[in-house]
């Protein structure tokens, strides 16, 4: 089928082809072996249950290996019902058959394993260390050798580790250790050389140059060491290699040189090779569409094979036959009818390609294709009965619209490229109806086919719905996505009540700046708590347990930017709270920002402590937002004397308190405070007539004040002197309690 988007490893690209394994979702511990056609578009699948592994860091390994020297050759572990078992294959996975048990052991005796019921099994695990080779080990310049770790019987066993050579690639298989080793491959393959994998340190090493019938013990070093990687020099034909490792784990690294050049006397002449003939486990010489001959050294001939020495001996093609044909895509191979290939219950035979384009033709499929990079020619061809089609008009399919770079959130003037795509249907005959969501709408013809982007630009914040719409005479498809333009964050501010009893609701609001910001995402951090409450509101009802201070956290984040504000509260288990109200006439100068009442706020403390006596660490006032402009008086337990705080109480419920709020004709423009990126003055006073108002304050009159920027409050000015200053124009207004709350 064509490939989903489950797990995928990919395990060979070569020949324009590529080889991968993919998990379903059925499956855990195995993946199912694909391989691609020509384009790498369409995927069969050539072998099920593979077995993977799960490594350290998320790491899967997959039991796959392709075996170099020889072109189509793979080794697989196959899992099913929790058994392991190896499987080989000639011809990139049309067959595999599993791996011939040798017929005598390492000292020649026979042995019992037979087939059906008893094979080899390998192995197939990378080194996790790169200085060492895995547990089998080819190399493309000896065709045909494969040395590698496993046991006999009838499934693969994890901790039995037996050393297994074959120098036919795979037909046949010797014995050579009962334990695994490190492999190493010299001049082309004439030496192999082996040194235990072990945990403990080693001086010796075995080497043959006979491909592994016989085994030399060579001493490479007087002291033991920890054997931590094999090197040879570069080159194929070298035989020089060098053993590192360590004495003690505490010691420097100790670097072994071995030469084997002064084991062979001269080099190797044309009468000192032999030829074989690869064949596959039925003795079949046609593999990949080829009779392949190679040449290697005689058992006898003790001869260096250099650097001019070539493997390959000859080719010849073959006629074709079933084996040099897959099943094309949509196609299963039947292993109850003669190994045919049949049609998938979802594959519509008649449905042409989806790049198949009005104007062109199409081949319906046999359900056979030929092997990519097989070589037969002539004799049978499974795919001579193709039928040539005409490309029908196609609907398109699978439209998409996207932004190069994949950002949806941008700024207002940025410049913005979106692209079309059209997975299948026909694309020359389409029109495509594009609308931006701002009133741009155009009109293309063979959009997806030239690559034309549509550039735009957003002037004005806003979320804005994209369309495109493709239609033709066979039928439509749409596609939709939405950007926010969204100017970068200034800043935002906490807005809370600094003062709160004990499990009492508290309201956290974020004022953002530019008001006009949407889309926001707000990160709440209360306290020492590491994870954030995540709201799209610019608020949160939350509760404190627990008496003392507690930081409130607040981010505000659209996409390109995030800003965040800090704020304090103080958690108590008694307080009192006392309801503001001021005159209408500050609601006219009151900018409804965070500034305006911190100040607000400070001077009316500072006015009250001067006028009632209370010490001024003991009083708290909080402007509200909104209007009309209101506050709360916070009494806190340090005015720790009940008596003297219920003489205060009494005090503000019963004389007027007062003060002078000059305009600008008197004194400079008020509360002046820059804002960021502005240099604008958010309250100024204007010119009026003196307004004053002197009653009690009670809890039925309508009393009104007007407050002085703190900036004006001398600290020894006293309430009763407030009048006007020099006769400029000036306001006197009085504070009113409304409410009372002890908490």
């Amino acid at each position: 089928s064509k490939l989903p988007k489950p797990d995928v490893q990919i395990v060979s690209t070569d020949d324009n082809q590529v080889f991968l394994a993919l998990q379903e979702w059925y499956q855990s511990d195995t993946y199912n072996l694909y391989q691609s056609d020509p384009q790498g578009v369409y995927y069969s699948i050539v072998l099920e249950n593979v077995r993977s592994t799960k490594q350290p860091e998320e790491n899967v390994l997959i039991d796959v290996l392709e075996v170099r020297g020889i072109r189509g050759v793979f080794l697989a572990n196959q899992k099913i019902d929790g058994k392991v078992t190896t499987l080989i294959t000639y011809n990139k996975g049309q067959n595999w058959e599993p791996l011939a048990p040798p017929t005598t052991d390492m000292n020649g005796k026979p042995i019992s394993c037979k087939a059906p019921h008893c094979h080899l099994h390998l192995h197939l695990r990378w080194a996790d260390n790169p200085y060492v080779s895995g547990t089998v080990h080819t190399k493309d310049s000896a065709p045909g050798l494969i040395m590698g770790a496993g046991n006999l019987g009838s499934k693969l066993v994890e901790y039995k580790e037996e050393m297994y050579i074959t120098s036919d690639c795979g037909k046949t298989w010797r014995q050579v250790f009962e334990e695994e080793h490190h492999i190493l491959y010299l001049d082309h393959g004439g030496v192999i050389v082996a040194i235990k994998d072990t945990s403990i340190p080693l001086k010796i090493l075995k080497f043959s140059i006979d491909e592994g019938r016989t085994w030399t013990v060579h001493n490479f070093t007087s002291t033991s060491v920890f054997v931590d990687g094999l090197l040879s020099e570069p080159g194929d034909e070298t035989l020089v290699m060098t053993v590192f490792g360590h004495i003690s784990y505490r010691s420097d690294w100790e670097l072994v040189k071995v030469d084997f050049r002064q084991s062979f006397p001269r080099q190797c002449t044309e009468s000192d090779y032999v030829s074989w003939q690869l064949t596959d486990l039925q003795g079949e010489k046609c593999i990949m569409g080829q009779e392949r001959s190679f040449r290697k050294r005689k058992d006898t001939a003790f001869c260096i094979k250099g650097k001019s020495y070539t493997s390959a001996l000859t080719t010849k093609p073959c006629q074709c036959t079933e084996q040099d044909f897959n099943c094309d895509y949509g196609f299963e191979r039947s292993h109850t009818d003669g190994n045919r290939c049949f049609a998938d219950f979802w594959h519509d035979l008649d449905s042409p390609p989806e790049d198949c384009h009005l104007g062109k033709t199409y081949e319906s499929s046999t359900g056979y294709r030929k092997v990519i990079s097989n070589m037969c020619e002539g004799g049978l061809n499974k795919q001579q009965s193709a039928t040539q089609h005409n490309c029908p008009l196609l609907p398109p399919k699978g439209l998409q619209v996207s932004i190069k770079g994949q950002m949806l959130a941008v700024a207002p003037g940025d410049d913005i490229t979106f692209i079309v795509h059209q997975e299948q249907g026909d694309t020359s005959s389409t029109k495509y109806q594009v609308d931006l969501g701002d009133g741009v709408r155009a009109i293309y013809q063979n959009l997806t086919v030239t690559d034309e982007p549509i550039q735009h630009r957003y002037k004005n914040p806003g979320v804005y719905k994209v369309t495109v719409k493709a239609e033709n005479m066979a039928g439509h498809d749409e596609a939709t996505m939405y950007i926010q333009v969204t100017a970068p964050l200034q800043e935002v501010h906490l807005e809370v009540a600094p003062i709160t009893g004990r499990n009492h609701e508290v309201n956290l609001t974020a004022i953002v700046l530019p008001t006009e910001a949407n889309l926001s995402v707000f990160y709440w951090w209360i306290g020492d708590n590491l994870q954030p409450t995540l709201t799209l509101q610019n608020s949160l009802l939350t509760r404190f347990p627990e008496t003392g201070e507690v930081s409130v956290t607040v981010q505000a984040s659209n996409g390109r930017s995030m800003v965040q504000d800090t704020r304090t509260v103080r958690v108590y288990d008694n307080f009192q709270v006392i309801r503001l109200s001021f005159s209408t006439n500050l609601d006219r100068f009151n900018p409804n920002i965070p500034e305006w009442r911190e100040d607000i706020g400070q001077m009316v403390t500072k006015i009250l402590t001067k006028t009632t006596g209370v010490p001024l660490e003991s009083l708290l006032t909080v402007v509200k937002p909104g209007l009309p402009t209101t506050a709360d008086l916070y009494i806190l337990p340090l005015y720790t004397n009940p008596a003297k705080r219920t003489m205060f109480v009494d005090k503000v419920h019963t004389s007027p308190v007062s003060w002078q709020f000059v305009t600008e004709d008197a004194y400079p423009p008020l509360f002046f405070r820059k804002l960021p990126g502005s240099r604008n003055v958010y309250a100024q006073m204007h010119n009026e007539k003196e307004q004053e108002m002197t009653s009690p304050v009670n809890h039925s009159e309508d009393t009104q004040h007007i407050i002085q920027g703190e900036e004006f409050i001398d600290d020894d000015l006293d309430s009763q002197t407030l009048g006007n200053a020099g006769g400029s124009p000036a306001f006197r207004s009085l504070v009113r309690t409304t409410t009372n709350h002890c908490y």
